[in-house]
């Protein structure tokens, strides 16, 4: 047996020992709702089934941060990651005027498409009943039909200083410290806010090589530093088919493609940094895909933020100057040590593109 076979193998037997022996005891399942997204012709629903203690109150994901719930902000970094899913559950999810049936996958994840569900732009609740567990609701956005541009962001070290993927650093952000002590990179909620202001029906994501199982505290982070809210799209970490683990990179590859097919007429922000391979991805993505993206913004690490990420003073990718997104179809790239740096950047460029656009129209 190939070794990650043998890795799934491991992880589906320790987890279903787990549910066994959390139900003896008379834990239950629980849905946990994602944000999803989707057009006025389909939308995307996301959500987990995970055993719980039913004496465990369900933890809101937006719950403010003060002195009596500090400790238990300080522990939902570590106890988010042990978690049982409850793989394989029937569910029905509502959604608008439709009902779709499903099954949860072998990580416990709900990752339904509901078609002509009847929705209006704009924020909206549906509903996610697993068997055996209480209903919940999972909040989703129906992108406006007229929106003509938009932002991916990514998060780690983009728009929180996390210092990833270092593997010692990674566990102390995730487990060990509080997340009410995570820093949010300088000017970079002010940058998203000003481009939302010339384009407030922009949808604004967040792409990330992080798990699901972090989204909870993220949001919290991203509401207290005036972060814009958008769906996160996320991966799950665990060995596959073919891997240990998942890749991130084509992870982002992905979902990116998937965001152009579901939104034709939107042409992207990408905004990243480069401390990993952002820029290579997006500006891969660009040069496929230059009619669907507006231009591509990097955050330049600093050199002890770059040794810390991978181990050398300097960026570790950068695209051929000869050949990438820019030199070949005219999709700008700028730089920035953080978001002020970007903000005197970035809406000159997108500018000058809606002026060649009206040209062109």
């Amino acid at each position: 047996m190939p070794l990650s076979r043998f890795g799934l193998y491991l992880d589906d037997t320790i987890n279903r020992r787990s549910v066994a022996y959390l139900r003896d005891r008379g834990w239950r399942p629980r849905t946990i709702g994602l944000t999803g997204y989707g057009s006025a012709q389909s939308l995307h629903v996301l959500g987990r089934v995970v055993m719980a203690d039913p004496d465990t109150p369900v933890d809101q994901d937006v719950t403010p941060v003060g002195p009596i719930n500090l400790a238990a902000e300080a522990q939902r970094g570590w106890r988010s990651f042990f978690t049982a899913q409850v793989g394989f559950l029937p569910v029905v999810v509502r959604a608008g005027s439709q009902e779709v049936r499903t099954t949860t996958d072998r990580g416990g994840y709900i990752d339904v498409i509901v078609r002509d569900h009847g929705l209006p732009p704009g924020w909206h609740e549906v509903t996610i009943e697993a068997r055996a567990a209480a209903p919940t609701t999972a909040k989703v956005l129906v992108v406006d039909p007229e929106a003509r541009g938009g932002i991916v962001s990514d998060i780690d070290d983009t728009i929180m200083v996390t210092m990833l993927p270092r593997a010692l650093l990674a566990a102390w952000n995730t487990f060990v410290r509080h997340t009410s002590a995570r820093r949010a990179v300088p000017g970079m909620a002010e940058l998203y806010r000003s481009v939302l202001r010339d384009h407030p029906d922009a949808p604004v994501f967040y792409l990330s090589t992080g798990a699901w199982n972090v989204v909870p505290t993220l949001r919290r982070f991203m509401e207290r530093h005036g972060f814009p809210e958008g769906p996160m799209l996320m991966t799950d970490w665990g060995p596959t088919n073919t891997g240990w683990f998942r890749s991130g990179i084509e992870h982002k590859r992905t979902q990116l493609r998937n965001l152009m097919i579901t939104f034709p007429e939107i042409r992207w922000l990408l905004v990243g940094d480069d401390g990993q391979h952002d820029p290579m991805i997006y500006d891969d993505v660009a040069r496929e895909h230059p009619g669907h993206v507006a231009a591509i913004a990097i955050r330049e690490l600093t050199p002890a933020e770059q040794v810390l990420s991978h181990g050398t003073t300097e960026a570790i990718e950068q695209p051929n100057p000869l050949r990438n997104a820019n030199a070949e179809h005219g999709v700008p790239t700028v730089h920035g040590k953080d978001g002020f740096d970007l903000a005197r950047q970035v809406p000159g460029v997108l500018e000058a593109l809606e002026r060649r656009q009206a040209v062109q129209d």
